[in-house]
């Protein structure tokens, strides 16, 4: 019998316990560097929302700077006025808070923490700068759709312009920068105007990315008025007047033009229009910005002398069918503690947020009636002429 020994070395065993090794190396080392990099951008991300939250905590404090000003000015101190204002226009960081808050020294920042508990300091958070500015150059807002907005112009200087600037790509409620426009009115007046009319549609129809129809209603008294003042439009002088500013333009093509209406010339009074002023809006927001822009040119205020342009007044914007920002701005001056801005940054650790606000100083939601009368099912009424009081209804009929 002859007899054979078989010789194994075990390479391929080796070989295949060795890659094996390896690639379970690979694949934990690949879930153990997703789970740090996963962990580093949560961390990244609370300490973000963290200093974003420290800065909203000196925009706080930035409202109670103003609220104690306000205060101040209120008691009729002047000279504790002014200190008061120099004091908020600092341009220091957080100096505007010395009246609120115990501004430190050295590096001046705040810690945010509450007083109850000496433990809050370690969470290392802070507002490190905060600006304010009581006179801005500008009045920013929103608008609802058929909303409205009272604005108080109250100015640093003499102005007999106002410019309103209405609708951005964050009104679209879609994709896209293409503003549709009405580039010609489609209808004329069959009647004895023969003007050509802009199309006031349906809520519905009205396009999504059109802007809306604004209106404009001016306020104002001069230094000295009589409720008669608001009726009148003699020489030139107004106390109350209305524009409605139709979009129009070119649908998709660009447009830096900004449309003048004069208050008193366009006022329907004087002369009856049946349609709304076509105003050039921009056709497209590729480079951001308001579509649309348009100067209003006060009267002078009745019972004041021609030129004078001392006055105290409101203008009224209503967004009529869509949602709008709006900015409005008074030409040659600035608005006077209307609208003050405050500038905030905050930090947690070694991460820096930023946020700039925008506080009313006046109520400006003040519930102005929107309509003569607002009903939501149908109106029924009922007119009779008669000398006899027994024959009046209270009731109406079917």
């Amino acid at each position: 019998m002859v007899m054979f020994r078989r010789r194994e070395s075990g390479a391929v065993s080796l070989f295949v316990v060795i890659f094996a090794m390896l690639l379970i190396t690979v694949v934990t080392l690949s879930f153990l560097r997703l789970m740090l990099r996963d962990q580093q951008q949560a961390t990244t991300n609370d300490l973000s929302q963290s200093a974003y939250d420290s800065a909203l905590a000196g925009v706080e404090d930035g409202k109670r700077a103003l609220i104690y000003y306000r205060t101040v000015c209120a008691g009729g101190d002047v000279a504790a006025c002014t200190i008061v204002r120099n004091t908020i226009n600092n341009a220091t960081c957080n100096q505007g808070l010395v009246n609120v808050v115990t501004v430190p020294s050295g590096n001046g920042e705040v810690q945010v923490q509450q007083q109850q508990s000496a433990n809050d300091t370690a969470l290392n958070q802070a507002y490190t700068c905060v600006l304010m500015q009581l006179d801005t150059d500008d009045y920013l807002g929103t608008l609802s759709a058929n909303s409205s907005r009272i604005v108080p112009l109250i100015s640093t200087g003499p102005y007999t312009q106002v410019q309103v600037e209405w609708f951005t790509t964050e009104d679209f409620g879609t994709t896209g920068s293409s503003v549709n426009l009405e580039a010609k009115p489609p209808q004329t007046d069959s009647g004895s105007t023969s003007e050509n009319i802009w199309p006031l549609l349906a809520q519905s129809s009205w396009p999504q990315t059109r802007p809306p129809v604004m209106r404009t209603q001016l306020m104002q008294v001069g230094t000295a008025f009589s409720l008669t003042d608001f009726d009148s439009t003699v020489n030139s002088q107004s106390n109350a007047n209305t524009l409605f500013l139709y979009p129009t333009g070119v649908t998709g093509t660009a447009s830096t033009a900004k449309d003048t209406w004069d208050f008193v010339s366009r006022d329907v009074r004087k002369s009856a229009t049946g349609t709304p002023e076509g105003t050039t809006c921009s056709g497209t927001l590729s480079g951001g910005g308001y579509a649309c822009t348009a100067i209003l040119t006060l009267p002078t205020p009745s019972g004041n002398s021609a030129g004078d342009t001392t006055r105290t007044a409101f203008l009224r914007l209503s967004a009529l069918y869509k949602a709008t920002h709006f900015r409005v701005s008074m030409i040659g001056t600035k608005f006077k503690a209307v609208q003050p801005s405050i500038d905030s940054t905050g930090r947690a650790n070694d991460q820096f947020r930023r946020v700039e606000s925008r506080v009313d100083l006046y109520n400006t939601n003040f519930p102005f009636p929107e309509a003569a009368v607002d009903v939501s099912g149908n109106l029924c009424k009922n007119f009779l002429v008669t000398e006899d009081s027994n024959t009046f209804s209270t009731e109406c009929a079917p």
